[in-house]
């Protein structure tokens, strides 16, 4: 199945803590359905000092539920579906089916 949400794309979270916030995708990972979201869902994890890094308590991104994600609207930055069409060159692209803009076309 293709991806309908991939690294750098900016999402709005739907459920949660969270709920309204925006950010931008680090990472995904398919195979939990679960992705990484720059300022969402942020933890405090205990670090142990290593030669080359500092210990103490940090801040960090714990991963959050793809069903939970909405694709931000490149037109008025609201939460949008994501569909997929062909472009005239033949490639499969992804648009947004609330404005029907163009995502990675």
């Amino acid at each position: 199945m293709a991806a309908k949400l991939k690294k750098g794309d900016r999402v709005v979270v739907l459920t949660g803590k969270d709920k309204g916030r925006s950010g931008e995708i680090i990472r995904v990972v398919p195979k939990d359905g679960r992705a990484f979201v720059t300022g969402i869902n942020m933890v405090k994890r205990h670090q142990r000092q290593t030669q080359d890094t500092e210990g103490g308590i940090i801040n960090k991104e714990a991963a959050i539920q793809l069903s939970n994600l909405a694709l931000e609207d490149p037109k008025d930055g609201k939460p949008t579906r994501v569909g997929f069409k062909t472009n005239d060159d033949g490639k499969k692209v992804r648009f947004a089916k609330r404005s029907g803009e163009m995502i990675d076309g």
